[in-house]
């Protein structure tokens, strides 16, 4: 597994398109602080650590918003990884820009930790862009 996030985030993606209720994620304090960051902002139920058979993972609760008795839409409509191993993408407080309208979160690391975009330009912080979701 070259990229951690990006297996996380295709994780996460690919258990909402088949309905799956929860996922499971190789464990690691990186994903967590991504996951308490979707939790944080309702894009998942929620999420915990926990030991898997052999290595500790990280339960992902998955969260629907329910349309009619039958049909239930992803609260995540799209993820991607921003950032990548080959080109890394940073931003300064000022060139933070809002995804989609508002609509949507950026995942930025900074030098006080993971947050929102929206919580990195109030603080006047800038860091590394690690993934947006809508």
């Amino acid at each position: 597994m070259l990229d951690p996030i990006a297996d996380m985030l295709t994780r996460i993606r690919n258990a909402q398109m088949v309905k799956h209720k929860e996922v499971l994620v190789p464990f690691s304090k990186l994903k967590l602080s991504i996951a308490k960051i979707l939790e944080q902002r309702n894009f998942i139920e929620s999420v915990k650590k926990e030991m898997g058979e052999t290595f500790p993972v990280l339960k992902i609760v998955l969260k629907y918003e329910v349309v009619s008795n039958t049909e239930k839409n992803p609260a995540i409509r799209e993820i991607k990884r921003v950032s990548r191993q080959g080109q890394r993408i940073y931003v300064k407080k000022t060139d933070i820009k809002r995804v989609k309208n508002g609509y949507g979160i950026s995942v930025i690391s900074t030098s006080q930790g993971m947050m929102t975009g929206d919580k990195a330009k109030k603080l006047g912080l800038g860091g590394e862009v690690i993934c947006e979701l809508w």
